[in-house]
């Protein structure tokens, strides 16, 4: 764990910090960089909620793309033992 993933700044969010892999989920964790924060689509009974600080923590598992910020497509392709492989591509 505390693999860290950068993402463009218009995606809203700083780097992304993959903080648990359990139970077929990604737990992850990242400052806001933007006014807001929305996010679709995370499958898997994926939630999100504040991290304070103007961060969030968002939990996905494997399945359709969620989509967030109305920027940044993620996906969870595929969650082996306590690893995992996210898809991180512009939404649309």
């Amino acid at each position: 764990m505390g693999d860290v993933v950068t993402v463009p700044g218009t995606y809203g969010l700083g780097p992304i910090e993959v903080t648990a892999v359990r139970d077929g989920q990604v737990e992850m964790a990242a400052q806001l960089t933007g006014p807001g924060f929305s996010v679709s689509g995370c499958s898997g009974g994926g939630g999100v909620s504040s991290g304070g600080r103007g961060g969030v923590r968002l939990t996905c598992g494997e399945g359709p793309a969620a989509t967030i910020n109305d920027a940044m497509s993620l996906k969870v392709a595929e969650v082996v033992d306590k690893a995992a492989v996210l898809r991180i591509e512009p939404a649309g």
